[in-house]
């Protein structure tokens, strides 16, 4: 005994131990299934009408498994007033006519019905009609109950005037009522019962009319839909406030917050959101701190360093050491330039919260960038509306505008013109600074205001400076409250787009 108890435990356990086998799909409808992107809204109304429909499945086969009702229980009252209606029709046609005639009398009610209807008598035999043989259910359904089990479930239903029952193999309808109907042969009223058998379950209209279940699930379907509007609303207003808040956050923007009160997973969400961009606003400051710290650290000694520079080259005179000398003294301008590139980047970035924002003319602040940074050998045109006003800072504008100017000019403009526009564009005012050359390859269009970014590799001053001109021109026009944006022109060149609200 032991040893067969142990074999069974063994392999008992070996059974658990088995993988279970897995269903696997097809890799085309695997790919199908990926590829489906449907909105929450979309999904969560899915879910809630297959649910419905699966309710509806359960419906019909508890139905169709117990179909046994009484008709005053299953039908509505005008069903039952259809009913006892054409009851009436037929027993007094019936009356005025003789037993001969039964048969004519049934055979045109059932073609105006579309059913077909017959008599029996009230122990289950066949006086007239189409239909002569009965399923042994409907039989059934006919025959009396012994006494004792009058008080019974089924006692009360046969007791009834009315009695409706599904047969299967094949599927058929039966409406058995009881009454009565003068028989002059039988010497006065006769007990009988009237069968009406039918295919559907409407009964040619007399049992099921679809008008109000049509208008039944029409009301439903509406109903649900406002029920269900509040709530699919709030998902997807917080989900498309996180979207737009991830979106800036992707940008750089880190000051901006979800404003959301939600207590339940998606207000967990915004707040993780919030908590991430408080803490990469935290790091990104202190980088630029940190940048603006050394660069300014920088400052005093490389002043010094140039100042001993150009003493040391006066005095080597023409020589192979006045080289050196011009040489070095040329490195430590490029290195100054550098350190108050960086300088200017982090002021930009730090003097968000401490600009003020005031009206500025576009013309005015396009005219200054054109002195500075325009030369008789570069063609400049400008058109600008009259009166055009922008709310900025006048200084941060006119740098993010000589920025783009000079590189511009140092890109398209030995090829030709530079072209800059500014129009009103609903609330806004656009600034377009266009060159001639070669453009910008399509992918690298959003890295172009990435610091340190450059196209080439080389970091020389003569292939294009140190890659902090544009992120310069990114963090002025953000700390005015606008965007800026990069894109090609048709069939070459570049276009910087920069947006701002207009001005008072």
């Amino acid at each position: 005994m032991k040893n067969k108890s142990t074999v069974a435990e063994t392999r008992r356990r070996g059974d658990a131990e088995k993988p279970h086998p897995r269903v696997s799909l097809s890799p085309r409808l695997r790919v199908f299934l990926t590829s489906i992107r449907l909105p929450l809204a979309a999904k969560i109304l899915l879910w809630f009408f297959m649910n419905l429909a699966v309710l509806a499945a359960v419906f019909v086969l508890l139905f169709d498994a117990q179909f046994r009702f009484d008709l005053d229980w299953v039908f509505a009252s005008s069903a039952r007033q259809r009913v006892d209606s054409m009851r009436t029709l037929i027993v007094d046609e019936l009356n005025t006519r003789p037993p001969d005639d039964w048969g004519d009398v049934l055979k045109s009610f059932s073609r105006a019905y579309g059913v077909n209807f017959s008599l029996f008598e009230s122990n289950g035999d066949h006086l007239i009609g189409a239909v002569t043989e009965l399923p042994p259910e409907v039989r059934q359904r006919m025959q009396p109950l012994p006494p004792s089990a009058s008080s019974s479930p089924e006692a009360r239903n046969r007791s009834t005037a009315r009695a409706f029952l599904r047969t299967k193999n094949p599927a058929q309808y039966w409406l058995l009522q009881r009454t009565r109907v003068d028989n002059p042969r039988a010497g006065g009223a006769m007990k009988v019962i009237l069968v009406a058998q039918a295919d559907s379950l409407a009964m040619g209209g007399l049992i099921l009319d679809p008008v109000p279940w049509l208008g039944l699930v029409v009301g439903t379907v509406v109903f649900s839909v406002f029920f269900w509007f509040p709530l699919l609303h709030g998902i997807t207003r917080s989900i498309g406030q996180m979207m737009q808040t991830t979106r800036q956050i992707a940008e750089g923007r880190f000051d901006v917050r979800v404003a959301t009160r939600r207590k339940d997973e998606l207000g967990s969400l915004a707040e993780s959101i919030n908590q991430m961009a408080g803490r990469l606003n935290g790091f990104v400051k202190g980088q630029k701190r940190f940048l603006g710290d050394i660069a300014h650290e920088l400052c005093s000694p490389l002043a010094r360093l140039q100042m001993v520079l150009g003493i040391m080259e006066q005095r080597a005179g023409e020589g192979r050491q006045g080289e050196y000398a011009k040489s070095a003294s040329e490195k430590a301008g490029q290195i100054a330039a550098l350190v108050n590139e960086l300088l200017v980047f982090s002021r930009a970035s730090f003097g968000a919260t401490a600009i003020r924002l005031a009206s500025v003319s576009v013309e005015q602040a396009v005219r200054e960038a054109v002195r500075r940074e325009g030369s008789e050998s570069v063609g400049i045109q400008t058109r600008i509306d009259e009166g055009l006003l922008v709310r900025a800072d006048g200084e941060l504008l006119v740098r993010a505008l000589s920025n783009l100017l000079r590189n511009a000019i140092h890109h398209g403009g030995a090829v030709g013109c530079i072209f800059i526009t500014a129009s009103k564009e609903d609330d806004f005012s656009v600034i377009r600074i266009a060159d001639s050359g070669p453009g910008v390859p399509e992918e690298e269009l959003p890295k172009l205001f990435d610091a340190f970014y450059r196209l080439d590799d080389s970091r020389t001053r003569e292939t294009g400076g140190v890659g902090l001109g544009l992120t310069i021109v990114k963090t002025c026009v953000e700390s005015c409250g606008g965007t800026v944006i990069a894109q090609n022109c048709q069939p070459h060149g570049l276009e910087v787009v920069i947006r701002l609200p207009l001005g008072e």
